[in-house]
């Protein structure tokens, strides 16, 4: 197998030893430098021209990116990617990073040596251990709506102490993280809360009780779709429906607005059908 081929298996980015192994020569190796095709990125790897940067930043520090990095480059609902997460084994003395979370452990899944990647399972172990329980279920959840990781493989597996409570109250339901935090900060209301509940021609976020519906708006929320709902809206409260609409930013940095509005109409009685 020539370079170019063997480097694609690989996302771009490999150990020489691995090339070799799939019988790329010396020679070519040194043509394909010269050419400027492939680059050296650390001692005993190197890349091909165009390569992901992530992937070949994390090559050269001799980490995999994992936690909530991954998570977010696997398309889940990651409440703050703003820093890189990477992982390394414990003691590994060619891992070295500028800035981001380093997580140093053994990985409950194997990981292979020429991975830059980290696998969805143990980057969800991580994360367990990592973010605010919230934020960590909302991820879990994520990772189950999509299907990208077998809860079954999970259960078998001799997860710690808090990736288990992630396996053990995560659900494949929510369709977005916002659901998950409005449904976990509200768990001790002991009242029934309802997500994705079809009323009158169209989908409410949550319906709490009989009669209370919250709806929860994303960060491109406008023009046409922002007419439907306030136009869904008025016809909820024509049904005798009280409906509190709120906000991304309220959800995630006003919550005690939030909660004082529900708890209001809670203690009116609006959940409740007359």
């Amino acid at each position: 197998m020539d370079v170019l081929r063997a480097l694609d298996l690989f996302d771009g980015v490999a150990r020489i030893k691995t090339l070799r192994e799939l019988g790329a020569t010396a020679h070519e190796l040194r043509r394909e430098r010269e050419c400027g095709r492939i680059f050296s990125v650390r001692r005993g790897w190197v890349a091909r021209s165009g390569s992901d940067r992530m992937l070949v930043a994390a090559a050269k520090r001799g980490v995999v990116l994992s936690c909530v990095t991954l998570a977010a480059r696997r398309d889940l609902w990651v409440l703050d990617a703003s820093e890189p997460h990477v992982a390394a084994p414990p003691h590994s003395g060619h891992a070295k990073t500028t800035r981001g979370v380093v997580h140093w452990s053994e990985p409950l899944f194997p990981r292979h040596p020429d991975s830059c990647e980290d696998s969805l399972e143990n980057a969800l172990v991580l994360i367990a251990r990592c973010q605010p329980h919230e934020a960590a279920l909302a991820v879990w959840e994520s990772a189950f709506k999509a299907g990208l990781v077998d809860p079954g493989i999970l259960s078998r597996a001799p997860l710690p102490p808090d990736a288990r409570r992630m396996l053990e109250q995560a659900t494949p339901f929510a369709d977005a993280g916002t659901e998950t935090i409005f449904r976990t900060r509200l768990r001790w209301l002991r009242l029934s809360i309802t997500p994705q509940v079809w009323i009158l021609g169209h989908r409410v976020d949550f319906l709490i009780g009989e009669r209370l519906v919250v709806q929860i708006d994303g960060g491109h929320h406008v023009d046409d779709q922002r007419t439907s709902d306030i136009a869904h809206d008025a016809l909820l409260k024509l049904h005798g429906y009280h409906v509190v609409r709120i906000s991304y930013d309220q959800l995630i940095n006003r919550w005690h607005e939030v909660q004082g509005s529900i708890l209001a109409a809670v203690a009116q009685r609006l959940h409740v059908a007359a």
